[in-house]
């Protein structure tokens, strides 16, 4: 479907609320698990996909309803933004994780690389077809980064952080190369690991992400994000990011920012000249649902560093650990604000 043509277009950055009777929330609140977390789900194996089939349908409608221009399928199938993805490779150990630790001490288990990493199937086609085929509105689907990847996993074979990366970034293009011939309009990558380990990226982050998007001709985004809110209090938020500039020379023609909850100055969007602006207009670590008001002011200020030509309109984040309700009424009072803001620059 064509891409809207008007000014400062709606998106969202990917998920949106699973319903209660789809998943266990509290088990998911935990988390943002990098191995699978089957027990997650509520269905048995035999209804699963026709429920995901069926509130997927339910989040395609809330985003149309809500006015959002560029949708998505919602992940409604994913247990979070990387680990169906990434499990779903050769070479990829994923029933018998490895432990990280954090830098706080909290412990996750995390992928084991044991072989070389290749893709030998397609994993999120069948959504992308499913997401085309219902709706008339132009589609977005996600992929977790090679970066991201790379580092949510416990390299037990390269041996080179860089190394394995590029495996990764090969595996997320030839994906991306088939989810582009099913209907894709845009394809985004969401890397927010490059903000967690800012030197290793300085390294080949932009490298990575370059050969991940090679031959994509259809819009791609780069996402960054300081971590869902409802995991990552607004509290802890640093203000700036520790790798953004080196942004703008990567093929991606978006990237796609938390500004919202941590109060982002700015003025660092200057550094982004040859970027489209996909700027979080909506704080998700706060329950409220906003006025049209409040965003529009938001917006306005997106407006006193990127020309409205090269801003797009989105939440801070995915909206996946919020109640539904809230989810939809944010993503409302965003396209009104959107609608409002359009009308004032003519």
């Amino acid at each position: 479907m064509p891409l809207p043509t008007h000014l400062l277009p709606t998106t969202v950055v990917g998920s949106y609320p699973q319903p209660d009777w789809l998943v266990d929330r509290a088990m998911l609140s935990k988390s943002v698990p990098r191995t699978r977390m089957h027990e997650m789900w509520r269905l048995p194996a035999e209804h699963l996909e026709q429920a995901q089939d069926d509130a997927t349908v339910v989040a395609i409608r809330d985003m149309e309803r809500a006015g959002i221009d560029i949708v998505t399928d919602g992940e409604i199938r994913r247990e979070s933004y990387s680990n169906r993805f990434a499990t779903a490779l050769d070479g990829i150990d994923a029933d018998n994780p490895a432990v990280i630790a954090s830098r706080t001490g909290i412990q996750t288990p995390v992928p084991r690389v044991v072989g070389k990493i290749r893709r030998t199937a397609p994993v999120e086609l069948r959504d992308m077809q499913f997401l085309r085929n219902n709706t008339d509105r132009a589609a977005k689907i996600t992929l977790p980064g090679p970066f991201t990847m790379g580092q949510q996993a416990k390299d037990e074979f390269y041996g080179d952080d860089e190394e394995l990366a590029m495996a990764f970034a090969e595996a997320v293009n030839a994906e991306a190369r088939d989810l582009q011939k099913a209907g894709a309009d845009v394809i985004q990558l969401d890397e927010p690991w490059v903000r967690n380990n800012p030197e290793l990226a300085q390294r080949y982050a932009v490298k990575a992400i370059n050969r991940a998007l090679e031959g994509i001709t259809v819009p791609t985004v780069v996402h960054l994000c300081f971590g869902y809110a409802a995991v990552v209090p607004g509290s802890s938020k640093p203000a700036g990011y520790s790798f953004l500039a080196e942004l703008d020379d990567t093929e991606a023609d978006q990237i796609s920012i938390e500004a919202a909850q941590p109060k982002l100055d700015l003025g660092v969007l200057k550094d982004l000249s040859s970027k489209k602006i996909m700027l979080g207009v909506l704080d998700l670590g706060n329950p409220e649902i906003e006025t049209a008001a409040a965003v529009a002011h938001r917006i306005r200020n997106g407006l006193k560093h990127v020309p409205a030509e090269r801003l797009v309109v989105a939440p801070d984040c995915g909206m996946k650990y919020m109640p539904r309700h809230v989810a939809f009424g944010k993503l409302k009072a965003m396209s009104e604000a959107a609608a409002t803001v359009r009308k004032e620059i003519g």
